[in-house]
């Protein structure tokens, strides 16, 4: 059967996240770190609003697009957030940020395009161009305990050929903690503009950013942006409002691409689930402190892990300025998928190997600090005593 499979289908890596995640998930007292969620179920006022859709029998077909309500409460939102103009033309509910990816692959990639990412980065990206028959092509993060993760514009830009059609840019980072500042950004806007590129940009951990203050958000394309600037933004519900499971996010784009993509959307789910929908509205409107909530324990969760295992003396990382990860190396090891199937035997810790993030991730391992003061206490004390032993 195999010999008969797309070869670019084929030529798709397995997770190296899962693949620690299966090894460990029926532990007993595993405390597991290696997936990019919190701990926190979905708050109840969001369910609750999806139990009411579906009691009044919102089950039928409906609006590629979104439903209006959504597509309205999300153009506040985002109005509210950015100082943008209040406009549901942009928007377009997808099945989850992953979807949303791959559409906006799909809407600009063809078969040998390449796309550049900066990397160590989120594996999904990257494989939703191969599976197109697309090429990613990685751009080395630099790094420094000083400074942390930072993106060299210069190799950037070397990084372009005739093939290349998009940049993939995502910040907050996942599983670096970057977070482009407006010069960086600015940068690379012009480097896009020059070549006549596509900017994919994955800002779903922007609200998760540590450097602002209790309200701060991230720096964002939306603060450098021409309204005709070829930039397609990603979206989750995911992160914000503990959302993972239920596979809600958007796209946002300029409104003369709505055709394109909502076309997209008819030829892969032909829409999201109206009680989906129904939840996501509720998140947006009701959902704020909830918001704040998770910034806020993701903060102290940070600096419990940091503090905890700089002070073993044993690791190499810097604080990182935002998203919800820690990503670390650890003096003398070198096989980092060996060292996350160690610890989950060891220490009873689940992390995901470096290995798993593409192209300079070889030399650290993530951990995910959405969780509770208590679990990440306990996890940070096993994994220093792991490391001092």
């Amino acid at each position: 059967m195999l010999d008969h499979v797309r070869p670019q289908a084929l030529a798709v890596p397995g997770s190296g996240i899962v693949e620690v995640m299966n090894y460990g998930r029926e532990r007993p007292g595993m405390i597991p770190l290696w997936a990019g969620e919190g701990d926190l179920p979905t708050p109840s006022f969001i369910a609750e609003a999806a139990t009411r859709s579906l009691a009044a029998g919102e089950t039928f077909y409906t609006w590629q697009r979104g439903i209006p309500e959504l597509r309205a409460a999300i153009a506040r939102y985002m109005a509210g957030l950015y100082g943008i103009p209040d406009d549901p033309e942009r928007y377009f509910v997808t099945g989850s940020g992953m979807q949303a990816i791959q559409l906006c692959i799909a809407a600009t990639l063809s078969a040998g395009d390449e796309i550049i990412i900066p990397s160590p980065s989120w594996p999904n990206a990257a494989a939703a161009a191969q599976v197109m028959g697309a090429n990613p092509v990685f751009v080395p993060f630099a790094f420094s305990e000083e400074a942390g993760f930072s993106l060299d514009l210069g190799r950037l830009e070397d990084a372009v050929t005739p093939r290349t059609r998009a940049i993939f840019i995502n910040s907050p980072a996942n599983p670096t903690g970057f977070v482009a500042p407006l010069d960086t950004l600015r940068g690379v806007l012009d480097i896009a503009r020059r070549h006549g590129l596509w900017i994919i940009a994955d800002e779903i951990y922007g609200r998760f950013y540590y450097e602002a203050g209790e309200a701060g958000l991230a720096p964002s394309f939306h603060e450098v942006m021409e309204p005709d600037d070829r930039i397609l933004f990603v979206q989750t519900f995911s992160k914000n409002w503990a959302m993972t499971g239920w596979r809600l996010g958007w796209i946002e784009a300029h409104p003369s691409l709505g055709d394109v993509i909502a076309n997209l959307i008819q030829y892969s789910t032909s829409g999201v689930a109206p009680f989906m929908q129904r939840a996501g509205i509720a998140a947006i409107e009701r959902g704020e402190s909830f918001v704040a909530h998770q910034i806020e324990r993701a903060r102290r969760g940070r600096d419990i892990v940091a503090d905890g295992l700089l002070a073993t003396g044993r690791v190499t990382l810097a604080r990182p300025p935002g998203a919800f990860y820690l990503f670390f190396g650890v003096h003398g090891q070198r096989d980092m998928r060996a060292l996350a199937l160690t610890l989950v035997d060891e220490a009873n810790v689940g992390l995901a190997p470096g290995t798993a993030f593409g192209p300079g991730g070889e030399s650290y391992i993530r951990l995910c600090f959405a969780r509770g003061e208590a679990q990440l206490v306990e996890a940070t004390n096993r994994l220093a005593a792991w490391l001092t032993r």
